[in-house]
């Protein structure tokens, strides 16, 4: 009886392995890299607030700077078409030309690296101890408004997140009415702690605050007075402290409430509020 043989293709057997749904994960993710931009100019901003079409010339004559590496005093131009900014080292068909802030502000282009240099050195600079005009840092602005908006977050958060009897301590010694329903209180917290949100945050776990929370709440339960001239029980209108002249009741007061000898004092708001 005849016998069939199976056919095979020509050449090796393929010794290539199937990846395995592991394998596959575990590559790595290509690193995703940023492009270094090329900064296109630098601004400069006058420090008084200047009218949007106003213009200021800087003065440019008989500006000089100290120059470390020679250690002597020269003098400074911006002239467009020379290579120095140092009149000495400038050619004797030298022009001048006009700095004019436009608006309060002035913009240096890349082109443009002896007027920076012009700008960076000027004793006006508020970076050599000047006050007429400052660079302006846009990373750094960029930085500081986003640690700003996390510290927001941060602020917002704790009022969603935080026991109702700490938020009613803090509002409190902020001197926010309390005698009202939650949410307005909450909201109330929401404009302080977007507009200072470090304060805000900082209020919780601070002794002073705490203090003053106490102090506010025995003067709404009328445990004690704070007159303008001193600090009494309400009931026998005995004077705790007197407050000197020009000074507010409810600063002298916390700033003793903080001492060991205002002790016997906390401990009495305490109990009678505790009744």
């Amino acid at each position: 009886m005849p016998t069939t043989t199976e056919k095979r293709s020509p050449g090796r057997p393929s010794t290539k392995k199937a990846a395995s749904p592991t394998s596959i994960q575990s590559k790595k993710k290509p690193e995703i890299k940023q492009k270094q931009s090329v900064k296109q100019y630098t601004e400069f901003v006058l420090q008084d607030k200047v009218e949007a079409n106003a213009a200021y010339m800087i003065t440019m004559s008989g500006i000089t700077v100290f120059d470390k590496e020679n250690n002597e005093v020269r003098e400074i131009r911006y002239c467009p078409n020379e290579q120095s900014i140092y009149k000495k080292e400038q050619s004797e068909f030298a022009v001048r030309s006009p700095i004019i802030f436009v608006g309060g502000r002035l913009i240096v282009r890349r082109d443009q690296p002896n007027l920076l240099e012009f700008m960076n050195i000027h004793p006006d600079n508020v970076s050599k101890g000047g006050t007429l005009f400052k660079e302006v840092n846009k990373e750094v602005k960029a930085n500081i408004e986003v640690k700003n908006e996390f510290l927001i977050a941060d602020a917002v958060s704790m009022i969603r997140d935080k026991d109702i009897q700490d938020l009613l301590a803090v509002a409190l010694s902020l001197g926010i009415n309390v005698d009202r329903p939650v949410d307005e209180v909450k909201h109330d917290l929401l404009v302080f702690a977007k507009k200072s949100p470090k304060s805000f945050i900082d209020s919780f776990d601070n002794p002073s605050v705490e203090m003053k929370a106490l102090i506010r709440q025995a003067q709404r339960m009328q445990v004690v007075k704070l007159d303008p001239d001193g600090v009494k029980w309400f009931d026998t209108n005995k004077l705790i402290i007197s407050v000197p002249a020009g000074k507010k009741s409810i600063d002298v007061f916390l700033r003793y409430c903080l001492t060991e000898s205002a002790v016997p004092v906390v401990e009495e708001m305490e109990k009678q509020l505790n009744r």
